[in-house]
């Protein structure tokens, strides 16, 4: 079964789940990139956890890629990858 190290933080009131991928999903046709966060959001409401699932990853250049409801965007612009692995404090195993 995968496994994946998540950030489960709580923002402005909100509650998010921040999944740390490789730097390949970027790369993903957009129909595969939908389809793993529906399944991880599957996997993560199934764990109980409340939130919404925002992939991130290494997008070159000190630069973390992002995908995540546009109001949340200027949120996700102020933060990088050290601050992520940094807030990790669950893993969510899914079937």
């Amino acid at each position: 079964m995968p496994s994946y190290d998540v950030a489960h933080i709580r923002e402005q009131g909100i509650d998010l789940i921040i999944v740390p991928l490789q730097s390949t999903f970027g790369g993903l046709p957009q129909a595969e990139r939908e389809a793993t966060i529906q399944y991880l959001q599957r996997c993560a409401n199934s764990a109980g956890l409340a939130g919404t699932v925002v992939p991130v990853r290494d997008a070159g250049g000190g630069r973390m890629g992002f995908i995540a409801p546009s109001n949340w965007h200027p949120f996700f612009n102020t933060i990088n990858l050290g601050v992520v692995a940094t807030n990790i404090n669950l893993s969510l195993t899914c079937p």
